[in-house]
């Protein structure tokens, strides 16, 4: 229902902005602009469908081979502990905890659509444990916040499209993601524990959570240390490392398991194809509705707008031209991933603001169509804490890009 607004507004804003141009400021190209971006982006989000098939028919297959050699099993135990402290209203051993775990890990290997079903059955067992039907239990709104924070492995999709746009090194986003990500879903844990006062200092939380943020704190000290010249190639040559040794850890795994690979990867690859066809009306939709508000002017009154509020305070302005991807995102995936799409092709998918576009596509989750259909699933109509702590998380997602693209990329 959001995208159906956004998409209206999209066009009707564009329709008002441009006809003030024309009446009172004599601009006579830009109803002509705005119909030539409609054919020409009507063309783009077609070509660009046709050419994520490829790349996405690979990853679907390298993901489901994964899937069979049991690399989800192996993610579901190692955060089975941290589940049984983090959601201390669930009886312990419960059988929700399968589906919830599952689908943690299906989301962190970036298999969105086998992950929402199991969200979906998670979910309504949560619900019958849940005393006030109405009402969203506390283990919901934890399950909930941690989903739209958005942790992610392999943000295949994000991928996918820088390849389609040229990108010299489509995975050069995959260890920034992973950064803000870790931030956000940091944020949205603690919010969500500050309300329903988790003991966050408990051993086995302080284990993952301490060992973690570790990590991450060494890694950015580490990449502020080092001239950019060298955080570039190190952060290039790394995310590639690290995504041939999944691929081939996936392919070990299965081999091991007596998977029958190639005919796991086929089966895998079949969906990456189906779902590459499926998006063409969807892309180009969004990507004629945007292609519009720019070219009647909208979109950079929004944009320059946003960058004297932020100049205002002395600091570097370049992340403006990006922003419109981390506001559409809480509310549409779509409309975010038309952004970041248009972002790449305004600026190139290896500037500044196309590479940030894309850790900001991935640094966090569509709160409130997660919150929509999640809650809808079982008809909860009190969300309580849920938005903001959802949001909350989604800020910090979005903060912690800006800084960790500036020290990857600036």
């Amino acid at each position: 229902m959001a995208l159906n607004y956004i998409w209206v507004a999209f066009f009707l804003i564009a329709f008002v902005v441009a006809l003030i141009k024309l009446i009172f400021f004599g601009d006579t190209e830009v109803f002509p602009a705005m119909i030539q971006s409609t054919f020409d982006m009507a063309k783009t989000g077609f070509e660009l469908s046709l050419a994520l098939t490829g790349v996405l028919t690979l990853w679907m297959g390298i993901m489901r081979v994964g899937e069979k050699g049991g690399v989800v099993a192996i993610i579901a135990r190692f955060i089975s502990p941290l589940f049984t402290k983090i959601f201390p209203d669930i009886p312990k051993d419960h059988p929700v905890f399968g589906p919830m775990v599952m689908n943690f890990s299906m989301n962190f290997l970036g298999l969105d659509n086998a992950a929402t079903p199991l969200g979906l059955k998670a979910m309504s067992g949560l619900q019958e444990l849940n005393t006030n039907k109405d009402t969203a239990s506390n283990a919901q709104i934890m399950f909930l916040v941690l989903n739209t924070s958005g942790l992610t492995l392999i943000p295949v999709s994000i991928m996918a499209y820088r390849a389609t746009e040229g990108a010299a090194n489509p995975a050069d986003i995959f260890i920034p993601i992973l950064l803000a990500t870790f931030f956000s879903t940091l944020a949205g844990l603690i919010t969500v524990s500050i309300y329903q006062k988790i003991n966050l200092l408990n051993k086995t939380i302080l284990l993952y959570l301490g060992s973690l943020t570790a990590f991450i704190v060494l890694a950015i000290y580490y990449f502020q240390s080092i001239p950019q010249e060298e955080v570039q190639v190190i952060s290039s040559v790394a995310s590639s490392l690290i995504l041939f040794t999944v691929i081939a850890s996936f392919i070990g795994l299965a081999l091991k398991n007596k998977i029958n690979v190639y005919e796991a990867f086929i089966e895998g690859a079949k969906d990456g194809f189906n779902v590459a066809i499926k998006i063409i009306p969807y892309l180009v939709a969004i990507l004629v509705a945007i292609g519009v508000f720019r070219q009647s002017g909208t979109l950079d009154i929004l944009v320059n707008g946003l960058r004297e509020v932020f100049a205002l305070t002395g600091m570097n302005t370049d992340f403006v031209d990006a922003l419109p991807t981390a506001l559409m995102k809480p509310l549409s995936g779509g409309g975010a991933r038309g952004m970041m799409v248009e972002s790449m092709r305004t600026y190139g998918a290896d500037s500044f603001v196309g590479r940030l576009s894309s850790v900001f596509q991935g640094s966090t989750e569509t709160t409130f169509y997660v919150l929509a259909v999640y809650f809808g699933s079982v008809n909860i109509k009190n969300s309580r804490y849920a938005v903001t702590a959802g949001l909350i998380a989604d800020f910090v997602g979005v903060i912690a890009a800006i800084f960790i693209a500036y020290l990857f990329f600036y």
